[in-house]
């Protein structure tokens, strides 16, 4: 198992390698440049600026530099953000979507899951089809448009909970997670009940109901641990990009968090702060899927055997 975990984190590292530089040189690519306004500068001061940051030197040479402070984790100044360094923003931001994003994760685990399992013990019955269609909604309706319908419904009309803004209160909290945890609960729903159903039909769940065991048993302690592994693939990438923040929503409800730092560092042309949550995004991703990778093997020994070359 150590081997196996040890392979895969050696995997990550020119991952993380190759992310860095193509998205080092594509923010370069771009039109524009972090001083560009519509007042244009002076050219002296133009030049002072660029000196400063080292945006007068050569690419390669500033990417070796960029590179060399990245393994000091250090993300270096914001352009736009004056007073303020990249990993302060960081450091505001992420803890935001941090929250949200695991409320949102573990209410569309628990959702989502159960749905699954219901659908699928009822399969081809009305629970199914009702289960399915709400499940096929969620993924229809982009967040862009479910986020204004619960702000109109729920703070305007109703006016029960804020239309936006940040505080650390559940009130705040309760549309941006429904809206981030929305197409999650359809996706995880529609994994678990497809694979549910497969294992149900499995050889070793036919036996177990032969002997007369109950269906809840049959379900939670011998079919549930197979059919949850597709569920779990699916929440590597799906975890960190929720975690990160979603850039539509952070932007909808006004949430300091990292998708906003993104836009705005996108739109400021601020090359610092997009790498920084570029990489920062990179990381989770990889993070997660090493996660998911050392879990499916715990849950799969067949994964093990196949790394040592033997037979399960």
């Amino acid at each position: 198992m150590a081997r196996y975990a040890l392979d895969r984190f050696l995997a990550a590292i020119p991952t993380l390698l190759l992310l860095i530089t193509l998205a080092f040189f594509m923010i370069r690519l771009a039109p524009g440049g972090p001083f560009d306004s519509e007042r244009a500068l002076p050219p002296e001061i133009e030049a002072n600026l660029n000196h400063l940051y080292h945006l007068d030197e050569s690419l390669p040479l500033q990417y070796m530099r960029y590179l060399a402070q990245i393994i000091r984790m250090d993300f270096g100044p914001s352009f736009q953000y004056r007073d303020w360094s990249v990993n302060d923003l960081i450091a505001s931001g992420f803890p935001v979507s941090f929250t949200l994003g695991v409320l949102a994760m573990l209410i569309a685990i628990v959702i989502g899951g159960s749905l699954g399992i219901h659908a699928a013990v009822r399969q081809n019955k009305p629970d199914d089809y009702a289960t399915m269609a709400v499940a096929m909604t969620g993924i229809s309706i982009p967040t862009f448009v479910l986020a204004p319908l619960l702000i109109l419904f729920f703070a305007v009309w109703l006016r029960w909970l804020p239309a936006g803004g940040w505080a650390w209160q559940p009130a705040n909290m309760i549309l941006p997670i429904i809206t981030l945890a929305m197409p999650l609960v359809a996706y995880i729903a529609r994994l678990t009940r497809a694979s549910m159903i497969e294992v149900l039909r499995t050889p070793f769940i036919r036996t177990a109901q032969a002997k007369g065991l109950p269906q809840r048993l049959i379900i939670f302690r011998h079919a549930l641990k197979p059919a949850i592994l597709p569920v779990i693939s699916y929440l590597g990438p799906a975890g960190a990009a929720v975690i990160t923040g979603s850039v539509v929503v952070e932007r909808i409800f006004t949430i300091p968090g990292l998708g906003n730092h993104f836009v705005q560092g996108a739109l400021n042309r601020d090359y610092t702060l997009v790498m920084g949550v570029v990489i920062v995004y990179g990381m989770l991703i990889i993070v997660f899927n090493f996660v998911v990778d050392i879990i499916y093997a715990l849950l799969d020994p067949r994964i093990r055997a196949q790394q040592h070359g033997g037979q399960v």
